[in-house]
């Protein structure tokens, strides 16, 4: 029935850059085209950003005192683990014709507005952390101030994200190419620089703890994702071979921001510091070393792409809330408002704190998500009526979603590595730091506790629907 909606202000091909107006509602099955093959690029360009090679130079903290061979490994692992629950999720977009966060509310009902909202914060959130590398590439390749670059990077973003689907998949399509031989390059330069040297700094159950601390840490870079997965693979033909949208999706994904995790850990140990594109700059020789200057262009590039992702899911985050506001405008206020929020953390001057602490806790309920939409999507025998989530006044109350989601989340708290765990008088994660050593086991606990419960609170009711 999907062919009752509209199809006006969709992409009808690749390359159509027509602004598309459409909204969350599903795309008629009539209306999909594409090749699957853009699932890999859409998903690789945007995760070659400054922000993973951040994560890699974190080994060698206090707190993890990683060697290289096991920073390695935590970076393959951490990737694999975050990744495949975004390669699952995207293998819904052709079967309903839906973004995540729209598709969530077949589990969520009316209570979609809370991870909507949530959502839709995040995407501003990453916005702002993104921009700031990108418009410091800009301040160390142009001279020009930082609140100018700042501007210059969400124009080109937020035309993206209102431009939407084909336009991003276009854009990183060619990002995929200029960005892989760019960094090819500077991976290269990096090489000569590296520094595999250093050993692990805890030994026993602390070793344990810390490796997989970092894991946890890597795979929260990639999981975030999970809640834009969908957005670029709903226009695909509904019969497209969903192993290849899961490889692709996974392949793309972990293989970028892989890349540049490790390009962070050859160079963690020599103690450059500071924010990753001055870290890159100085390590590529500086001002007038073609290297860095070519280093500064390719972050500014990947920042555009990754944030006019943000934009454009955030615009669709805002609708499945239950906003009735059209994606365009929608889109436009996500990037102004990272905009906003990317002046903030660069005024703090405690920018390294401020995006491990983000990274982490944003995270957190992520999981649960996760564990709730497969739970409801397995149950359903993974298939649905993709119209019947578009009236919101409509939907069932979403109590058991919202209960198993808030549960998995409060539940995995106490397992939680993250120093906001340590506010209020803490330690909320009482486990962790007590039991686990460091361990930060609260993505697999907070997502499998919501899981079963949204499994057994509403098996019955599915099968008898």
């Amino acid at each position: 029935m999907m062919d009752a909606v509209s199809r006006e202000g969709m992409p009808t091909r690749e390359g159509d850059l027509s602004v598309e107006s459409h909204g969350m509602e599903p795309i008629p099955v009539d209306a999909r085209y594409g090749s699957v093959n853009r699932i890999f690029t859409v998903w690789f360009t945007p995760n070659l950003v400054p922000a993973a090679f951040f994560i890699g130079t974190l080994v060698t903290l206090d707190f993890l005192k990683l060697g290289f061979m096991t920073s390695i490994l935590a970076v393959i692992v951490g990737n694999v683990v975050g990744s495949y629950f975004v390669a699952l999720l995207s293998t819904m977009g052709p079967k309903l014709g839906l973004a995540q966060m729209p598709a969530a509310r077949l589990p969520f009902g009316k209570t979609i507005a809370v991870p909507g909202m949530l959502n839709w914060f995040s995407t501003i959130g990453w916005d702002g952390i993104n921009s700031v590398f990108g418009a410091v590439a800009l301040q160390l390749l142009t001279g020009m101030p930082f609140l100018v670059g700042l501007v210059v990077i969400v124009a080109f973003q937020a035309a993206l994200g209102i431009l939407g689907y084909e336009a991003i998949h276009t854009f990183e399509k060619w990002g995929a190419l200029v960005l892989g031989a760019m960094f090819v390059i500077l991976t290269i330069s990096i090489l000569g620089q590296a520094d595999t040297s250093f050993t692990d700094g805890f030994s026993g159950a602390d070793q344990i703890g810390a490796f997989i601390g970092m894991v946890a840490i890597v795979a929260s870079f990639v999981l975030a994702w999970s809640l834009y997965a969908s957005d670029y693979s709903r226009y695909l033909p509904e019969n497209t071979s969903t192993s290849k949208i899961f490889w692709y999706t996974l392949g793309g994904m972990a293989l970028a921001s892989g890349w540049l995790e490790i390009l962070g850990v050859l160079v963690a140990n020599k103690g450059i510091g500071g924010e990753s594109s001055d870290t890159i700059y100085a390590l590529l020789g500086g001002s007038g070393a073609v290297m860095a200057s070519l280093a500064m262009v390719a972050i500014f590039i990947g920042t555009i792409a990754v944030n006019a992702m943000n934009d454009y899911t955030g615009s669709l985050s805002l609708q499945a809330a239950g906003f009735k506001v059209k994606r365009v405008y929608s889109a436009a206020i996500v990037a102004v408002l990272g905009f906003g929020f990317a002046w903030l953390l660069q005024s703090s001057g405690e920018f390294s704190g401020n995006f491990f602490n983000f990274l982490l806790f944003i995270s957190y309920w992520i999981s649960p998500f996760v564990g709730v939409v497969l739970a409801d999507w397995w149950l359903r025998g993974r298939k649905a009526d993709a119209n019947s989530v578009v009236d919101y006044a409509k939907l069932h109350t979403g109590t058991i979603g919202l209960v198993a989601l808030v549960v998995g989340f409060a539940v995995g708290i106490p397992f939680e590595a993250s120093s906001l765990g340590y506010s209020w008088g803490g330690p909320f994660n009482w486990v962790t730091a007590n039991y686990l050593h460091g361990a930060d086991l609260a993505y697999y606990v907070g997502g499998g506790v919501a899981f079963l419960i949204y499994w057994f609170g509403a098996k019955s009711a599915l099968q008898k629907g």
